[in-house]
């Protein structure tokens, strides 16, 4: 006694329903439970081989409905077929003839159960009394169906222990290939396990990344669309809805399913659907005309005549998907529409099969009440065209085909073998190693799972003007071949939903062009996203970015943030209205500078001339000269040598200029000293001590710079950090210290020649030089008071800017003050250019004798 355990969802039935065969120790007997179960094909032979089809949709309705499975009578007839060319092949198992039983389990999971076992054990109502023990060989060698998963799976389950293969051609649920759970199934169509994910890829393909699904709510359709969600998932596909359907569920819940499509946004349905769940939804769709949608199919509905007849409201035009490559077996055709009837039987499912094919009844099985038209036996298959005489199916006929050839070269191998072969068990080893060609060319063996090569043909439905739908051959699914090359679609023969040959979009957000980034939605899938654009500095340069990538520093996106672009470099140029400008002025006071200093070489034995000391005069022009010049080192792309130049030329020759007006400011006070009794000042400072205070002091300035310049100079640098957009050349200080010692050294002779101008601002108003002095220096230190924060808080070229405008205004302000007056008097008011009008009466005589002896003694 044995007990069957089978674990998936819906398999109680079967748990409770058998325990079928049982041996009483007083009688010795075997005996079946229940009714026995009869074949609706059988013929003897040598060898039998076993199938189960589902001729019907229901077993209890069988023979009042008349509703048969033309489908399933195809595959049965393909077996015959099989089997007759066989047993006719000199070749193949040569004197053997191998003989048939075919069930009918009408898709029941329970009577497919009960027959597996009728198959395994034989079909006699009550076993003669014999001393045989109840276990014995089977009665079949091999098994041959079932069309759906869900049979098949039980059927294996109890098939496994008697280790009775069952060969499957069109069972795909990717859950068979569990040889743990399933060891002696097989199969001659690809596992599902390839279909979802060739589907995921076609998906992909076309980018709908926003996609709803539905699929049968059975092995098939749970464990396809399973695997579709998780190799989607991957590619980055989402899921708006997933769906189950089965073709008994309620009006409720094909409504809620209608409502869910249409408030649906993806316009993409993924149909994981069996055959006789999609016949039924189309049904139901039609009734809302839910048209409009992109559908994607798989092998079980896709390539199938009848489905597309249904299609009357045209809900699947322009549908795409996979189906098993188109196939041809010579003869075999023929062979279907050479169908007879054996005799005149309403039970014989020939019989049956020709009344409902013409509609007609045998006299046998005419009642008074009927008002059918006799069949006559004769009648032309030919002139039929329904899914009988319809060939779409020939790849899955096909596959029946060759599941009877894997049979037959098995059982070839085992009895050519030696006795040393254990043919009680090697069958299933013997199919496992089938490898050959049908006489098409088609070649067949078997993986480890027990499965074929998967090769799908990608199909397109394109709608003649006759409402005829062709299925159209628009690619290649080949799983062999390596990753991204597996797949081929030609995009421009697709025909999609309402006839458009544009492909449809279904997605959830729109693809986020070059120059922004997907940042997702709060609470939705990761399809469902906006785009935001980059962040300053930031660009991406692929569509559909997650994230931004930080340009280098000297380079700045573009408007679009999709391409890195070198920054502007930018600086104090002389082509720019700036950089003119300060260079105008720059050269104005040159000129200025030059041109009073020719006026004062042209009066230099004047005594305006002479009593304002016209070497430092010289000296201070020279100077003067020089700093306007050396504004000109600030212009202009800074260079090693530039940076270097611009801030000690600056230094020196400020220093230089302002020791000559200190110089001349200290002359005038010792002057003053000098006429006091007693004083003797003028000894201690007189012209040499003169030249070496000028000197002196601008030794100690070009001390300073040589420090800076060996410590850390100034050299070039590319600021791109003031400007977000642009790189900012400049000099780098190298040293503040040094560059602000420098400044501040500057200052500090200014200052106190301020200071010193300041206490010699009351000295006779005929020599009034003091207080230009004092005027000149109050106008420089406010100058460059107010630079040092003008400076620091100006950014880029306008602090090199600042700082000409500081050397040029301080520059203008000496030459101004200091010379200009002098040159009024000497151009203008020649009069007042005499010794006497220097000199004055009085204090003023013994002052101007002073200075007038004192620069005397300085031209010896």
């Amino acid at each position: 006694m044995f007990r069957l355990r089978l674990s998936e969802p819906g398999f109680a039935l079967v748990q409770l329903l058998l325990i079928v065969f049982s041996c009483t120790a007083k009688q010795l007997l075997c005996k079946r439970r229940g009714e026995p179960e009869m074949p609706q094909l059988a013929k003897d032979g040598e060898i039998m081989l076993g199938a189960i089809f589902s001729f019907h949709s229901s077993w209890k309705d069988r023979q009042d409905s008349f509703i048969l499975n033309f489908r399933d009578f195809q595959f049965a007839q393909a077996m015959l077929f099989a089997i007759e060319e066989i047993n006719n092949s000199t070749d193949l198992l040569p004197g053997i003839t191998l003989g048939y039983k075919i069930y009918d389990i009408c898709g029941s999971i329970a009577r497919g159960v009960r027959v597996a076992l009728a198959l395994a054990n034989g079909n006699e109502n009550i076993s003669t009394l014999s001393e045989a023990p109840c276990s014995r060989p089977g009665q079949v060698q091999v098994m041959i169906g079932e069309t759906s998963s869900t049979p098949s799976m039980a059927i294996a389950t109890v098939n496994g222990p008697f280790h009775i293969p069952l060969i499957s051609h069109f069972a795909t649920c990717a859950c068979l290939s569990d040889k743990t759970k399933y060891p002696s199934f097989l199969r001659t169509i690809p596992s599902d396990h390839y279909q979802s994910r060739a589907l995921a890829q076609l998906v992909r393909h076309f980018g709908w990344t926003w996609v709803g699904a539905i699929r049968s709510n059975n092995d098939y359709g749970n464990n396809g669309m399973a695997t579709f969600t998780e190799n989607a998932q991957q590619l980055g596909i989402c899921l708006e809805y997933s769906v189950p359907f089965f073709r008994t569920d309620s009006a409720d819940k094909i409504q809620r399913i209608t409502q869910i499509i249409k408030s649906s946004t993806s316009k993409v349905i993924v149909a994981f659907l069996s055959l006789m769940d999609m016949d039924v939804l189309i049904h139901e769709l039609s009734r809302h005309k839910l048209t409009g949608y992109q559908w994607v199919g798989t092998e079980a509905w896709i390539f199938d005549s009848q489905t597309a007849s249904m299609d009357t409201h045209h809900i699947l035009d322009g549908a795409i998907g996979l189906s098993i490559p188109k196939a041809h077996v010579s003869g075999l055709k023929e062979f279907m529409m050479d169908v007879k009837p054996l005799k005149a039987s309403g039970t014989d499912i020939f019989t049956e099969f020709w009344e409902t094919m013409f509609s007609c009844r045998f006299k046998s099985g005419i009642t008074s009440a009927d008002t059918q038209r006799e069949c006559t036996g004769q009648e032309d298959l030919s002139k039929v065209q329904n899914s009988f005489t319809d060939m779409s199916l020939m790849p899955i006929i096909n596959n029946v085909y060759k599941a009877v050839y894997a049979t037959a070269y098995a059982l070839h191998n085992v009895l050519m073998c030696d006795k040393t072969c254990n043919k009680k068990v090697q069958i299933l080893q013997h199919l496992k190693k089938v490898h050959f060609k049908t006489k098409d060319g088609d070649e067949v063996y078997f993986t480890e799972e027990g499965d074929p090569p998967a090769k799908y043909e990608i199909v397109n439905w394109k709608r003649r003007k006759t409402d005829i739908v062709d299925f159209v051959t628009v690619g290649l699914y080949d799983a062999s071949l390596p990753v991204g090359q597996q797949l081929i679609v030609q995009n421009d023969s697709l025909l999609w939903a309402q006839n458009s040959h544009q492909v449809p979009v279904s997605v959830c957000s729109e693809r986020c062009p070059p120059g922004t980034r997907k940042v997702l939605q709060k609470g939705k899938p990761v399809c469902c996203y906006d785009c935001v654009p980059c962040a300053d500095g930031k660009i991406s340069n692929k569509t559909d970015s997650i994230t931004c990538v930080l340009c280098h520093s000297e380079f700045w996106p573009n408007k679009r943030r999709d391409t890195c672009v070198k920054k502007e470099a930018v600086f104090l140029s002389y082509e720019e209205i700036m950089g003119v400008l300060l260079t105008t002025a720059s050269l104005l006071g040159t000129c200025l500078t030059i041109i009073v200093a020719f006026i004062f070489f042209r009066y230099r034995n004047t005594p305006i001339v002479r009593a304002n000391n016209s070497e430092l005069s010289f000296l201070l022009l020279f100077s003067l000269t020089l700093c306007f010049l050396c504004s000109l080192t600030f212009i202009g792309q800074p260079s090693e040598w530039s940076c270097m130049l611009r801030h000690t030329a600056f230094g020196i020759t400020f220093v230089l200029c302002i020791s000559c007006v200190l110089g001349k400011t200290m002359m005038v006070l010792m002057a003053f000293r000098a006429t006091l009794p007693g004083s003797n000042v003028m000894k201690w400072f007189g012209p040499v001590q003169q030249r070496l205070s000028v000197l002196g002091f601008t030794l100690i300035q070009v001390l300073i710079c040589i420090l800076w310049l060996t410590i850390s100079p100034p050299f070039p640098f590319k600021n791109v950090k003031e400007l977000k957009d642009k790189i900012i050349l400049e000099c780098a200080l190298g040293s503040a210290v040094g560059f602000w010692a420098v400044i501040g050294y500057v200052g500090l002779l200014a200052f106190l020649c301020f200071l010193l101008a300041f206490f010699a601002r009351n000295l006779p108003d005929n020599f009034n030089e003091a207080k230009f002095i004092t005027f000149s220096m109050l106008i420089f230190c406010a100058v460059w008071i107010t630079f040092i924060p003008a400076y620091v808080s100006s950014p880029g070229k306008f602090s090199v800017a600042v700082e000409i405008f500081a050397i040029l205004a301080s520059s203008f302000g000496l030459l101004f003050c200091i010379f200009f007056p002098k040159c009024y008097v000497i151009l203008l008011k020649p009069d007042k250019n005499t010794k006497k009008n220097m000199i004055g009466r009085g204090r003023k005589y013994c002052i101007g004798t002073t200075l007038f002896k004192t620069l005397k003694e300085s031209r010896h």
